[in-house]
């Protein structure tokens, strides 16, 4: 199995601006790249909770013994929660990494992949919540329509709902392999290099784990969590993700003017955010070790008092 590569890491850490004796969230532990280098920069004083929803990440966490490090089993949703369990009030710095990384695109056990065969899972934790396979089960075709167009960005979405629905009369989706030719069979055409089922299995991915939702509770709390002067630090891998985090920190770093009431300047709305420099994509060196960067943003954002 390929070692999972964090992506983006020195402009990563670099922005974090890690101190010493700083504390840092590391909202997506994966496989613990992001988190070793703020460890690498942090002095005795210093320390680094990390979170993950997939169980094997959080698992795999326990090859760190360092103490200043702290793991939590969590999903976004539930941040505030978990910084709270480990007393910590404030944070220096916010680093989401939201890529899924490559032992779950590998383990065909897992079933995130369309190259290899394996059960429709796609739950980044598998111990809660509808599968792949269970969903396309009971779904509609009009909700099977919407997802895949909302959060594949599919313009074929209307076949492939209906062969979905089709397949699913015949015997049903058992396997990512089955769900691929599903999809291969319903698509007319795609860009080059692409397979056809890349964006219908994002779409389910998105669904079956409520990516979106969950990012959209996480970023208000790891936005409160922060300390004045604590960088916001957010890499994205594709343009409804990237979306919502450019939303989020515009608007917080350009309030919102009252139309038509006269206000004195103390009395101006404030920024709360400052944005820092403009969104960094991979090198294409970086691109050439680890073609999983190539759609990779970074935005980053550092609170205001």
């Amino acid at each position: 199995m390929t070692a999972h590569r964090p992506v983006l890491l020195d402009e990563a850490i670099e922005a974090l601006r890690v101190r010493p004796d700083g504390v840092y969230l590391d909202a997506t532990f994966g496989r613990g790249g992001h988190t070793r280098a703020i460890l690498a920069h942090l002095g005795p004083g210093g320390r680094v909770l990390a979170l993950d929803r997939d169980p094997e990440a959080v698992a795999a966490a326990a090859a760190i013994t360092d103490p200043r490090l702290a793991v939590r089993h969590a999903l976004f949703s539930a941040l505030a929660q978990a910084l709270a369990q480990a007393g910590l009030e404030r944070v220096d710095g916010v680093l989401f990494d939201l890529g899924v990384s490559a032992p779950q695109l590998e383990a065909p056990a897992r079933g995130f992949s369309f190259r290899t065969e394996g059960p429709l899972d796609m739950r980044m934790d598998p111990t809660r919540g509808e599968t792949a396979a269970e969903w396309l089960a009971r779904a509609g075709e009009a909700e099977l329509r919407g997802v895949i167009k909302n959060h594949g960005e599919e313009r074929f979405a209307r076949p492939i709902a209906k062969a979905i629905v089709a397949a699913r009369a015949r015997g049903g989706l058992r396997t990512t392999l089955e769900l691929a030719r599903v999809v291969a069979a319903a698509v007319r055409t795609r860009e080059r290099g692409q397979d056809p089922a890349t964006r219908t299995f994002q779409a389910v991915r998105i669904h079956v784990n409520q990516e979106l939702a969950e990012l959209s509770l996480a970023l208000p709390q790891a936005f409160a969590a922060l300390a004045p002067g604590g960088r916001l630090v957010v890499i994205s891998f594709h343009s409804l993700e990237d979306r919502l985090v450019k939303g989020f920190l515009r608007g917080l770093a350009r309030p919102q003017m009252p139309e038509r009431l006269p206000l004195k300047a103390s009395e101006m709305p404030q920024a709360r955010l400052k944005l820092v420099g403009r969104a960094v994509r991979p090198t294409a060196r970086e691109v050439a070790a680890n073609p999983r960067a190539r759609s990779a943003v970074m935005r980053v954002a550092e609170k205001l008092a």
